[in-house]
């Protein structure tokens, strides 16, 4: 079976090359001439692709088993007998071309191929002027899905999206910087280009790109590897051509670039390597050990399984095994059949016509009259765009790019044995260790593509499980640039040093206790900047690390948004922000202290529900307590007593009446809570430190007009001048902590100034040093911190926060920061109002009057129905008890004399009389019925 294939292929070659020979050249070149024919008895497509290549040695027998199977076919073409034409690009752009425009010859209506993009690019200027359309399952350039190609049809899957397949799998390991090793052709450049777009919105980039000649030597390539493992990126994207791709890990491996540490992406050049050696042997497979490898996706289906037991059973010596190109070679051919049959079946014609200005002039032998252009080719391209089946290589249709719907891609982690499948891509669903067919009957949302972004564990080079970290200080012996500010004033922080490392203070401390943390050395330079006479611009600093004069600033360098657009910043190591401090002075307390923790309204009312109070318990107590009745005189100073003792809980009268206790609970519950609140203010206003500053925070700061004092290179001078709109004649720079004092104790009125607006840490060393002689007022008026500043994208910056967070945790950072900064505490003053006003309380005296009224009026329904009991009786004489007088009722009309009276009497004496009143009007009733019965 094996020699029939073999031989089979070189009469096919024969035939080709007789066919090429032997075709006459029209008589005239300008004529136009026709081969018609509505349902033709064979049909010709061409097919273009190195056939002694890695994906050639796969894709010959799937296109010729296409072929076989569609003639077969009783529903596709049937009549028909569809017919390969196959030319070899051998691998050269130039013999590829030449090769192009003799399969045109042939009347072909489609082509499959080529492999090669740079070919594609050429040939699908040629189909383009042709109308026949190009179906390659092997030329993945992202840039020929362009405009520009009209007839160029991808039936693989594009290199775009690979790519950004990549550049998932790199952001998902968290690397900021790759370096990308590449074939210095279409496919590379384009490729890569690509995937430097996709890194850059994951916050990531190229930082080199490594490219060789299609034809470089084991030595160039050396070179190149030598070159970039100076570098600091260890994470490798390596994307070249199948057949040369080997070679490279092996240099690499004599470099030992295939370490620990290394990181090596392969796209999917590496899995259709290996997908085509039946049984890799050992040695390569150890070569490969830890490499990430990209794999187009194709299901396991029936399909699949059923195509690949035959390609094997017919397999020629040539080709052990197969790959995924194989599988995107068959399906071409029955995208044509299937296309070119739906075709003909609309009525469609195979018809060739001589184009006019395809012309051989000046005796020229490049048989250009000899190619013809394919009348019904507009058509046709619209009805393969339009085909929708089902492949053995997954779904066949088209978007509107003209790209495969559906692309995914298995990841794949080569080690000794083998590779094993750690997870999925797809446009679809992102990573995932779902396979994408289950996951494209899910809606996606964003929720879900986060959720399910997941891959399983990779052994890396080396056989290490841990992540590599990306990246290693470059290994060209230069050491880490870190600039330091030379300050003048407040050295505590940062200074020069005569001894090594030259520089000294709480950053620096902090930034070397950090480093000792990370798990690889650092090597550093520290270099000073600064003339040491005065404080240094921290925004020019911070502009020369962006120019790359400096790889880092370790200082007291505060984070602000204008730096943060142009480095990166780690965690902040100490917090900070802008604040106000004015001098003050202790003044002596006012004889009338005492009245000013309520306002004047709040006193007015306290004092009034206090006579109300008195007045209310009183009215309660009086009939029934004698302690609150006697003479007028008496009765009032009762009053007044009751009711002013009771703010200090001695009053001595006791109430008896259940609602004068019920009153008095009430009332000494809100006594309680005023005598707390009055002692608490009255403690805060005495013991409160009087400023001699009219500055109470930052809106009468902005009001003022008086000068303000800002340090020597600090960032307050852009944010009050920029941000509060501050004049800028009313700033002041100061260079030291002694200006500051001097500033602030001479005043606005002597030529110093009103305030100092600067940061916290730098303030709090100046109080502690002055004895406290000036005081903060209001709040931090920005939230903001110091931290180490490094370039766009440094890897250092991630790490060293990391290592921040993990000193303040163990208390390290709390440790450095006694060492140099632990001083003398000073209280931070907010000017505000401490007097307590009615808006306070005014519910509690809400409540409180309402219970009180409340009371009154069950007291007083009570006198009434009392009264209109009394009044009655005591008011009939004893005329008016004779019999003559008995019809004739007296007025129940009380006069308010009778009733102040009656409400004067003692509960004891009413009931008394009630009692009196109610034996008489027993005895007279039994009078009554007496008299009749002795008459």
């Amino acid at each position: 079976m094996v020699k029939g294939k073999t031989l089979f292929l070189l009469v096919l070659c024969l035939w080709i090359s007789l066919e090429v020979m032997g075709r006459k050249e029209p008589s005239s070149p300008t004529s136009v001439n026709s081969i018609v024919s509505s349902r033709p008895k064979v049909v010709k497509f061409g097919a273009l692709f190195p056939v002694d290549s890695v994906i050639g040695r796969s894709a010959l027998p799937a296109i010729l088993a296409a072929v076989k199977d569609v003639n077969s076919s009783t529903s596709i073409l049937p009549g028909i007998d569809l017919q390969v034409i196959l030319h070899s690009t051998n691998c050269s752009a130039f013999l590829g071309t030449m090769e192009a425009l003799q399969l045109m010859e042939n009347d072909v209506v489609a082509v499959v191929g080529p492999l090669s993009s740079g070919i594609a690019h050429i040939i699908s200027h040629v189909v383009n002027e042709l109308h026949v359309p190009l179906l390659s399952f092997g030329a993945t350039d992202p840039t020929l899905s362009s405009l520009q190609y009209p007839y160029f049809i991808r039936t693989t899957q594009n290199d775009y999206f690979q790519m950004y397949a990549v550049s998932a799998f790199i952001n998902y390991h968290r690397w900021r910087e790759v370096i990308a090793i590449y074939v210095d052709d279409d496919n590379g450049r384009n490729g890569i280009s690509v995937l430097g777009d996709a890194l850059s919105k994951k916050r990531a980039k190229i930082s080199y790109k490594a490219a060789f000649s299609p034809g470089a030597s084991e030595s160039d390539i050396s070179d190149l590897l030598n070159e970039v493992n100076l570098m600091e990126s260890r994470v490798y994207v390596l994307h070249v051509n199948p057949d040369t791709g080997l070679s490279i890990f092996s240099i690499a491996k004599k470099l030992r670039m295939m370490s620990s540490g290394y990181v090596w992406i392969s796209t999917d050049w590496l899995p259709s390597v290996l997908d085509s050696l039946e049984s890799p042997d050992p040695g390569t497979m150890d070569l490969l050990q830890g490499i990430v490898a990209f794999r187009h996706h194709i299901p396991d289906t029936d399909l699949k399984k059923n195509l690949l037991s035959r390609l094997k059973s017919q397999r020629v010596k040539e080709t052990v095994s197969f790959n995924s190109y194989a599988f995107y070679a068959y399906d071409s051919v029955w995208l044509a059949a299937r296309a070119l049959d739906a075709y003909l079946n609309e009525g469609g014609n195979i018809s060739f016509s001589n184009d006019p200005k395809l012309q051989d002039t000046n005796g020229s032998m490049l048989h250009l009259s000899s190619l013809r252009t394919f009348d019904g080719g507009p058509q046709f391209l619209q009805t393969v765009l339009g085909m929708n089946f089902t492949g053995v290589s997954g779904q066949i249709e088209f978007d509107m790019d003209k790209n495969l719907l559906h692309p995914a891609y298995e990841i794949l982690n080569i080690d000794g044995s083998g590779s094993r499948r750690i997870g999925y891509w797809s446009n679809h669903s992102g990573l995932s260790v779902i396979a994408p067919e289950t996951l494209y009957l899910k809606k996606p949302s964003n929720t879900s593509l986060l959720r399910n972004q997941q891959l399983y564990s990779v052994i890396w080079p080396g056989e290490v499980t841990a992540t590599p970290r990306g990246w290693v200080f470059p290994n060209n012996g230069q050491p880490l640039r870190i600039a330091v500010p030379n300050r003048v004033s407040y050295k505590d922080f940062v200074s020069k040093d005569k001894n090594p490392p030259g520089v000294q203070g709480y950053c620096i401390d902090v930034f070397e206790a950090a480093i000792k943390l990370l798990p690889y050395p650092v090597p550093r330079k520290y270099m000073l900047f600064g003339n040491g006479k005065r404080n240094p611009s921290y925004n020019d600093l911070v502009e020369q690390v962006a120019q790359n004069n400096f790889d880092a600033v370790v200082g007291d360098v505060t984070i602000v948004t204008n730096r943060t657009r142009i480095l990166d910043f780690t965690q902040p190591f100490l917090p900070s922000g802008l604040v106000i401090v004015v001098p003050f002075e202790e003044q002596k307390s006012s004889p009338w202290s005492f009245l000013q923790p309520f306002t004047t309204e709040m006193w007015c009312v306290t004092g009034a529900f206090f006579l109300f109070v008195g007045s209310v318990v009183w009215i309660l107590e009086h009939r029934l307590n004698p302690e609150f009745r006697g003479s007028p005189r008496k009765q009032l100073i009762t009053v007044f007593w009751f009711s002013f003792s009771t703010m200090f809980f001695s009053h001595r009268e006791n109430t008896v009446s259940g609602l004068g206790r019920l009153v008095l609970i009430i009332w000494l519950f809100v006594v309680l809570i005023i005598n707390s609140s009055y002692t608490a203010s009255l403690t805060s206003i005495l013991t409160v430190q009087q400023l001699s500053s009219q500055i109470e925070g930052i809106d009468s700061l902005i009001s003022s007009t008086k000068p303000i004092g800002i340090q020597d290179g600090s960032f307050a001078r852009k944010y009050l001048v920029d941000d509060l709109h501050i004049a800028e004649s009313r700033i002041v720079t100061l260079k030291n902590m002694e200006d500051y004092i001097d500033a602030l104790q001479r005043g606005p009125n002597a030529g110093g100034v009103v305030a100092v607006v600067d940061e916290l840490p730098y303030i709090e060393v100046l109080m502690s040093s002055c004895h406290c002689k000036f005081r903060i007022v209001g709040q931090e008026f920005t939230k903001s911190g110091w931290g180490f500043a490094f370039q766009r994208d440094s890897p250092l910056a991630v790490d060293l926060s990391t290592a921040i967070l993990q000193l303040s945790e163990s208390g390290d950072l709390q440790r450095i920061h006694d060492k140099w900064l632990n001083k003398k505490e000073c209280t931070t003053f907010e000017v505000d109002s401490n007097k307590l006003a009615l808006t306070s309380f005014w519910g509690l005296f809400l409540i409180c009057g309402i219970a009180f009224f409340i009371a009154l009026i069950i007291f007083f329904a009570r006198i009434f129905c009392q009264y209109n009991k009394f009044i009655p009786e005591s008011e009939k004489t004893d005329e008016e008890i004779q019999p003559v007088r008995r019809s004739r009722r007296p007025s129940r009309t009380p006069s308010l004399k009778k009733l102040m009276v009656f409400v004067d009497k003692r509960e004891a004496e009413v009931k008394e009389i009630l009692r009196e009143n109610k034996k008489r009007r027993h005895s007279q009733s039994l009078d009554d019925h007496s008299v009749p019965s002795a008459i």
